[in-house]
C-alpha cells in the first residue's frame, strides 16, 4: 500500500471538482444558483436549455455534492451547497473575459 499525502489527495479532489465544472452548461447553472435558489423551470427559462438537459446537469452537480435540493410542495428548489463553488466559477468567467 502506498502512502498518498494529504496535499496529493487535495489536488485530486480539486481536479475532480474542475472536471464537474468543465461543462459550460454546469458553469451557467452554478452562476444562476449563486444568485438564489431556483426551480428547474426557472433555470430552463433563464438559460434557454431544455428541461431534460438542465435536469441532467443538476444530477451531475448533485452527485458531486455541489448542489442541494429542497422540496417545496410538488416542486424542487435547487441551491448551491457551498458558495466557494460560486467564487470559483465567477473567477473563471472573469479570467476568460480578461483574455479576450
Amino acid at each position: 500500500m502506498t502512502f498518498v499525502s494529504p496535499q496529493t489527495k487535495a489536488f485530486e479532489a480539486a481536479g475532480e471538482l474542475l472536471k464537474v465544472l468543465a461543462a459550460p452548461a454546469r458553469l451557467a447553472i452554478v452562476a444562476e444558483l449563486a444568485e438564489s435558489p431556483r426551480f428547474v423551470h426557472e433555470l430552463v427559462d433563464l438559460l434557454g436549455m431544455s428541461q431534460p438537459l438542465v435536469s441532467q446537469h443538476l444530477r451531475v452537480l448533485r452527485g458531486a455534492r455541489l448542489v442541494g435540493v429542497e422540496r417545496r410542495g410538488r416542486q424542487a428548489a435547487y441551491s448551491l451547497v457551498d458558495q466557494h463553488v460560486a467564487h470559483i466559477v465567477a473567477d473563471a468567467v472573469q479570467h476568460s473575459k480578461e483574455e479576450t
